[in-house]
């Protein structure tokens, strides 16, 4: 079956903005929830709004999205990429994470409001993503390259497995919270629940914490990875590695680690979206006479290309060298190299030169009318 669109999904338009969006979400999100609705599809409607909302909330995602529509994050299609926190291969976060996400859940907040705090937390949390900065140069990124970077994140314990409990020891159920994660704090007429704080939320107790981590299941340590960049990035973009975050407690899941690239600016090229421009300067004479030069290239093969210089030539003037640019990062086909002329002006003349220049500018006529008359004439209507 067909997905539907995810604006539709959410009912609003495709202008709306993020914090439309999320009302929209918040509002339908209450409605489907299993735990409040017991009719028939009402849980498949609760993720399909998630799943949406899971897209829209996130700008790059949602920039894919408007771009490309569900092929974004489908396996092999236009937007199939690990780049900018796209949904890799359409996996998208937990609905009740989401929910949790939006409504403050976990130990107490809205989510008990609304629904009484039906579902126990339980079990052990996950690690949390963390963020590491990654800077290649222009050539890097229009080739792909693979780059080793070393942040500090914690891992799981090896003397104790990431369990927190010294081995051979174990867990019992927590005496505060009878295992559910949250207590209930009495406060005159209104009853409010909480994270448990013997447990931290775990529901388990440990009998004998590990040594080395002192129960957590995890330790501080610099890691070290190597991390495949795609051609085609540029400064903001970010890459996922799944797993390789935080260390969740107690043997939990890992969190995720987001890299984000910079690329340094270039001596010669500067960038904007596909296309490559430089700036080249050039002698006056092959200006007037015509000719052609070398021009270094950064795409394809990254070697010279000879570019004709028409005779006539103004300063200013473009040329397009197709092909030559930045490869896209979805299609891999390259942009253009843009090459603004620049004509030198010769700022010492020996005698003999300046006499000649002297005998051209009389051949010209340029000793009486130095300056080109249809400017005059533009001038002349001013006044």
């Amino acid at each position: 079956m067909a997905k539907r669109d995810y604006y539709e999904v959410l009912g609003v338009g495709r202008d709306a903005s993020a914090d439309d969006i999320k009302k929209a979400y918040r509002k339908m999100a209450v409605q489907f929830h299993p735990d409040r609705n017991k009719e028939p599809g009402a849980e498949d409607k609760f993720k399909e709004i998630s799943e949406a909302y899971d897209v829209l909330k996130d700008p790059d995602k949602k920039a894919a999205y408007d771009r490309y529509g569900h092929a974004a994050f489908q396996p092999g299609g236009a937007g199939a990429s690990q780049y900018a926190g796209g949904a890799q291969g359409g996996s998208f976060h937990d609905p009740f994470d989401l929910f949790r996400e939006v409504f403050g859940g976990g130990g107490g907040g809205i989510f008990e409001e609304f629904f009484g705090g039906g579902s126990p937390q339980g079990g052990s949390r996950r690690g949390a993503d963390i963020q590491a900065d990654l800077e290649i140069t222009l050539p890097e990124a229009a080739s792909g390259c693979e780059k080793e970077i070393r942040y500090r994140a914690s891992t799981a314990c090896k003397h104790c497995g990431g369990t927190g409990a010294e081995p051979g020891s174990g867990t019992v159920r927590c005496p505060t919270c009878g295992g559910r994660g949250r207590v209930i704090m009495q406060r005159g007429f209104f009853q409010m629940q909480q994270t448990c704080p013997t447990c931290g939320g775990t529901g388990v107790k440990i009998e004998h914490p590990c040594a080395e981590c002192r129960g957590e299941g995890r330790v501080s340590e610099v890691r070290v990875k190597r991390v495949k960049v795609p051609a085609g990035v540029d400064t903001g973009m970010r890459l996922r590695a799944t797993g390789d975050g935080e260390a969740g407690m107690q043997g939990a899941p890992a969190g995720d680690l987001h890299i984000f690239i910079t690329v340094k600016e270039h001596e010669i090229f500067e960038r904007s979206g596909d296309d490559l421009a430089c700036d080249v300067p050039i002698k006056f004479t092959l200006a007037a006479l015509g000719g052609s030069i070398e021009i270094p290239t950064l795409g394809g093969d990254a070697k010279n290309t000879k570019l004709k210089i028409p005779a006539g030539t103004q300063d200013g003037t473009v040329f397009r060298i197709r092909g030559r640019g930045m490869p896209n990062l979805h299609s891999g086909q390259r942009g253009d190299q843009l090459v603004r002329i620049h004509i030198e002006v010769p700022k010492k003349l020996t005698k003999d030169q300046k006499g000649k220049l002297e005998d051209f500018a009389i051949a010209c006529g340029d000793a009486e009318n130095p300056i080109e008359e249809s400017w005059w004439e533009k001038a002349k209507k001013m006044f």
